[in-house]
């Protein structure tokens, strides 16, 4: 049974720094990609981040390259995402996700405020 658990979300100022963690468990995590998404109110779930399962490649959206960084710890089945320079609009309800054997995961999400 595929499980991923996100935390570390909270209030934050703008300017400032969090760290996400979603611990994975129930497939082999490091064959897999692992992915961070976001959705704010009334807008559509987006991809964030991307960190590749064999390489450690990764990839982000525009809208946080250079202030997010993503990484995993295959060792604690773990997938990170930092988020540095927080701004108002990278608020929204942050989603770990993977895709095994074809079929599509989401953790239950963790609720990220930017606000002075």
């Amino acid at each position: 049974q595929v499980q991923l658990v996100e935390s570390g979300g909270g209030l934050v100022q703008p300017g400032g720094s969090l760290r996400l963690s979603c611990a994975a468990s129930g497939f082999p995590f490091s064959t897999y990609s692992m992915s961070w998404y976001r959705q704010a109110p009334g807008k559509e779930r987006e991809l964030v981040a991307l960190v590749g399962g064999d390489n450690g490649s990764t990839h982000y959206a525009g809208s946080v390259k250079g202030r997010f960084i993503i990484f995993r710890d295959n060792t604690k089945n773990t997938v990170y995402l930092q988020l540095n320079s927080l701004k108002p609009e990278d608020t929204a309800v942050y989603y770990c996700n993977v895709r095994p054997w074809g079929s599509v995961y989401w953790g239950q999400g963790t609720q990220v405020t930017v606000s002075s």
